[in-house]
């Protein structure tokens, strides 16, 4: 039985933009902002989040001199709806047709990098912004024009102007370098396989190729701080390191389980946090949209659901900061193909629901599966290659063509379904999320308050 949970009242009020606003900063005063945003990167894939195989020296860095946030979600493990509602500042089922996978935002939704141009901030981004939506109804990209690079991005700012720059790296998304993470010298022996995977040669290798990719954007990371503080802009910048999503692996990007919505998250401020500490509150990457305009001294817009992080980054202290954020919602609407769930995660209990899931489209065509040659680095097209809204890649290919290795065959339903109405998983008992509760008896209890507390927290998410 679940005894940690507060009545709905208090719970449900972390999901309201409670904005008892008083203007941080004065014009003089006004930070820069960074965001350094990885393709597909899954918490815990950082030597300072514990992983022993992956080097990342810089995010390592960032968490001494900063705040790393121990549970921070996506809205959703898709790149175009979670990097909208990061724009935003909203849940993405807000967002009309932006949350879905290509999806374009609306011309009359507000992002920050629209409210801090106005207050005169330099604003742009480069690489990838929130592609592949083609930006049908606004024209431009969230985040603002887009530059070659931070280099000609700083060059072009006004003297003494403040700016907000998003990059946006390609890694660690696929297509990868096959072998890649065996030349970087990592050892295949030494994953620590994510849950839900074969312990299979080629899942191993496929995973080192991953982290060469990982440490790709940290090198890339590096760069631009290194740039900012050859301009003497470091510490009155606020950075941010993060990634969009979960791996592109099977049972993670574009699921709802915790390698699909769960990600690295840390914040740097010079001196205006204390370092080296750790949050244990629930955050969703939607909070980051009105901690940038609070920090700029500008009242985020009431359709801003997400709530600014400052308690948590002015605090001194580690650990729980703000006893009201204690679970997320995450969800999902169209990757690939439509498969509409909803999730709400606790300290406990992760709840998903999963709507109408016999009508899915898995996109799988009758016959054997299509195979790929990897070692070309292509990107396969169609809608075979993107089946079950899974990315192609070695792992996948290993387990759709041995489906009877008994290893495939128990993380086959979380990988591919079919999936069930709901799910439940005790994370005490079961972190890795493996064992569905639902239809456990002993488990009734806990299913029925996690079903209304989502369904409190759902309503009032939508109802503003």
């Amino acid at each position: 039985m679940i005894v940690f949970l507060k009545c709905f009242p208090a719970s449900v009020c972390c999901l309201l933009p409670l904005f008892a606003f008083v203007s941080w900063a004065s014009a003089a005063e006004r930070p820069n902002i960074l965001v350094l945003m990885a393709d597909d990167w899954s918490w815990p894939h950082a030597q300072a989040l514990g992983d022993k195989t992956v080097k990342t020296p810089t995010f390592d860095k960032l968490v001494r001199e900063g705040v790393l946030f121990e549970r921070a979600f996506v809205s959703s493990p898709s790149c175009t709806p979670s990097r909208m509602a990061i724009a935003t500042g909203q849940w993405h089922w807000r967002l009309g047709e932006a949350q879905n996978l290509g999806g374009s935002l609306a011309k009359d939704i507000p992002t920050y990098a629209d409210l801090l141009a106005k207050a005169g901030y330099h604003t742009g981004f480069s690489r990838k912004g929130a592609s592949p939506s083609k930006h049908t109804y606004r024209g431009t990209d969230p985040f603002g024009p887009r530059f070659k690079n931070f280099e000609v991005f700083l060059s072009e700012r006004k003297k003494g102007a403040p700016f907000c720059f998003w990059y946006g790296s390609g890694a660690p998304h696929r297509p990868y370098v096959l072998n890649s993470g065996k030349a970087a010298g990592l050892q295949p022996e030494e994953v620590e396989l994510p849950p839900g995977l074969p312990d299979h040669p080629t899942v191993r290798n496929d995973l080192l190729d991953y982290y060469a990719a990982i440490q790709l954007f940290d090198r890339e990371a590096s760069v631009i701080i290194d740039q900012l503080d050859k301009e003497g802009e470091l510490n009155n910048t606020l950075i941010v390191m993060s990634g969009d999503n979960g791996m592109p692996f099977p049972r993670a990007k574009a699921t709802l389980y915790d390698t699909g919505t769960h990600v690295p998250l840390v914040v740097r401020w010079g001196k205006q946090v204390k370092a080296e500490r750790k949050v244990s509150d629930f955050v969703s990457l939607c909070d980051l949209g009105p901690t940038f305009l609070e920090a700029a001294g500008i009242e985020p817009p009431k359709t801003m659901t997400g709530r600014s992080l400052f308690p948590q980054l002015k605090s001194k202290h580690s650990g729980w900061i703000d006893p009201d954020r204690d679970h997320v919602l995450t969800g999902m609407s169209r990757h690939c193909f439509p498969y509409p769930r909803q999730a709400l995660r606790t300290e406990r209990f992760l709840y998903v629901r999963n709507k109408n899931p016999e009508n899915w489209m898995s996109g799988r065509r009758k016959g054997p599966p299509q195979t790929f040659d990897f070692s070309k680095r292509h990107w396969p097209k169609g809608a075979e290659a993107f089946c079950f809204n899974v990315d192609p890649s070695p792992t996948k290919q290993y387990m759709l063509s041995h489906p009877n290795d008994p290893s495939v065959k128990a993380s086959w339903p979380q990988a591919f379904g079919p999936y069930p109405p709901e799910e439940l998983y005790d994370l005490q008992k079961d972190p890795g999320q493996i064992s569905n509760l639902a239809h456990d008896s002993k488990s009734a209890e806990d299913l029925q308050i996690m079903r209304k507390w989502l369904d409190k927290s759902w309503s009032v998410s939508t109802s503003f």
